[in-house]
């Protein structure tokens, strides 16, 4: 890194479509970032959110690197992810990589290997594990042993260049294997397009090797907005509502006379944050500290593979 530890770290975004546009803005405000410059296919629009957050723009990665850069996001289209992003892992600068790393696992491996390569931190913006609920429910987790998420939403015109398990369910699967901790055994699931010629709405269930199991739904072409996940361990059971940021807890409480326990019910609100904040914020302390990322590109690639075990199960 060619900042040191007192000067602010510079940084770049590639590709300010709608949510491009959101990670330049936020760098602009971060009092250790200095925001270089953005690039974008669109000259046009490269240049109005340049004017906007306050910095240059380059024509290309080429540019950007010769000018000098400590770290970039690449918010790119998926298919476009290698590309985009290997200049910079190359060259050792550390990348911030939207979700997901890549649209197959060999490219996804690619990226791996050129920022250990090149001793460049790699974090894959799976930005719901910087949601304050995910947060606070891994935090009262212990020993999963059922989990089921759904994340069911109407249909949006951006990201359809994917299907509904690479855009939507990937988000549970990372949380899922985040918190499960052991290896998939099997993999059986279900699905349909509806309104593009991807998959719009699949059902898998996740089977692991230490006996737990996970059903997982992501729609989106449906009529509500669903973001919710449950988890069954013993003597306890959790609820997570992402759009409420509230945990619903049960768990047995002996009452001394009684021949049964009680079951008590709790309700905790969760202080809610900006999870795209949190997560730039992150990727900036990583950087600038040389730690690790929650999400780092291997966890990145292992949600990927599981994503194309479950596209494959579908048939898609």
């Amino acid at each position: 890194m060619s900042s040191s530890s007192q000067s602010r770290l510079r940084v770049a975004v590639i590709g300010v479509g709608y949510l491009g546009r959101f990670h330049a803005l936020i760098y602009s405000r971060h009092p250790e970032v200095e925001l270089v410059g953005v690039v974008d296919a669109d000259p046009a629009r490269a240049r109005a959110i340049a004017d906007e957050a306050g910095c240059a723009v380059f024509a290309d990665a080429a540019a950007l690197i010769a000018h000098g850069v400590d770290a970039v996001s690449v918010v790119v289209p998926t298919t476009a992810h290698l590309e985009a992003a290997a200049p910079f892992l190359s060259c050792g600068i550390h990348v911030l990589l939207e979700k997901p790393i890549a649209t197959t696992a060999e490219e996804g491996r690619e990226l791996v290997r050129l920022a250990d390569e090149n001793g460049a931190t790699l974090q894959i913006g799976h930005v719901e594990r910087f949601n304050a609920g995910v947060m606070a429910l891994a935090q009262r987790i212990e020993v999963p042993r059922y989990i089921e998420a759904q994340r069911m939403g109407g249909f949006v015109e951006r990201a359809t260049d994917v299907d509904v398990v690479s855009d939507l369910m990937i988000h549970d699967i990372d949380i899922i294997l985040s918190l499960i901790g052991a290896e998939i055994s099997h993999i059986s699931a279900v699905g349909t397009s509806v309104l593009t010629e991807h998959v719009d709405i699949a059902n898998a269930r996740l089977e692991f090797t230490n006996g737990a199991v996970a059903n997982v739904v992501a729609s989106r072409v449906s009529e509500r907005t669903t973001r919710r996940i449950r988890v069954f361990q013993p003597r306890r059971y959790l609820a997570l509502d992402f759009i409420a940021q509230t945990i619903d807890i049960a768990a047995p409480h002996q009452v001394e006379g009684e021949p049964r326990p009680r079951i008590e019910r709790e309700r905790v609100q969760v202080e809610a944050v900006k999870p795209l904040d949190c997560e730039i914020a992150a990727f900036v302390e990583t950087v600038r500290g040389g730690g690790a990322p929650l999400v780092d590109g291997r966890t990145g690639l292992k949600a990927l593979e599981v994503a194309l075990e479950v596209r494959a199960r579908i048939g898609a």
